[in-house]
């Protein structure tokens, strides 16, 4: 990130989280914070957020493009798209935690522990299963998909069904600490970004995700994908698993 965007990013953080929050803890806001730091971090002018565009309100539209701020469910999202993309630009920015500390909240007496650094690593195929949920309009020109990869503070309620209360626990809320690094795809070729350098041609599901660090079925859902995209392309099978390399524009 330039000292420009480090800056931009900072400033959205102070007006959203505010001064008044004391060191570790908690907004009080009714809009989720990751979302409201993000919608003043791309739209730092608010006359450019919360437009009402085509019976739907844009998060930010810029004169130009709609920037959707999506954290979760973009099946949410097709009614929405079905209206914006034939007319304009539209990009899903989808913030995906890079590390996080994690926090836990007693319901009864307010008390708030002490961070711990979740083990859990961020990363863009995260973004996959969400991506699968809108498949049908990942080929249309006018969509692109911004991936910022966050440092966050992740806050959440000692209510779960557990002993420890911490299985099946609810999110209260995520404080961004630090913005890492952007992946922008605005066309399919973007994407082979994602393929790992190391990985010898053909490939599984299996080979795939141990190659990329994350586990056998999300790299199913990814290969699933990126072949739809025309990216990769089937080149037989090995027993039950599907082999793939990239997909050539020379002929070979």
């Amino acid at each position: 990130m330039t000292p420009e965007e480090r800056q931009r990013f900072e400033a959205a953080k102070e007006k959203v989280i505010g001064k008044e929050r004391k060191p570790g803890g908690i907004g009080t806001l009714s809009e989720k914070t990751v979302h409201a730091v993000l919608k003043n971090y791309y739209a730092p002018d608010e006359r450019m957020q919360e437009i009402p565009i085509e019976n739907c309100v844009a998060d930010i539209y810029t004169g130009t493009e709609i920037l959707e701020i999506q954290t979760r469910g973009f099946h949410r999202m097709r009614g929405k798209l079905d209206r914006f993309l034939p007319r304009y630009p539209v990009t899903i920015i989808y913030p995906i935690p890079k590390e996080k500390m994690l926090f836990w909240i007693d319901e009864e007496s307010g008390e708030i522990s002490p961070g711990r650094k979740s083990p859990a690593k961020g990363s863009p195929y995260l973004v996959f299963p969400e991506l699968y949920k809108i498949k049908m309009y990942l080929k249309d020109p006018n969509l692109r998909i911004r991936l910022p990869l966050l440092n966050l503070e992740e806050y959440r309620l000692l209510n779960g069904w557990s002993r420890d209360k911490k299985k099946g626990s609810t999110r209260f809320d995520r404080i961004p600490v630090s913005l890492e690094e952007e992946y922008v795809f605005s066309c399919p070729e973007d994407y082979l970004c994602l393929i790992p350098d190391a990985i010898l041609e053909p490939f599984d599901a299996a080979q795939f995700g141990k190659a990329a660090h994350i586990r056998k079925e999300l790299a199913g859902i990814v290969l699933h994908i990126l072949n739809y995209l025309e990216v990769i392309e089937q080149v037989g099978k090995r027993g039950r698993a599907y082999l793939y390399r990239v997909r050539r524009t020379d002929g070979a």
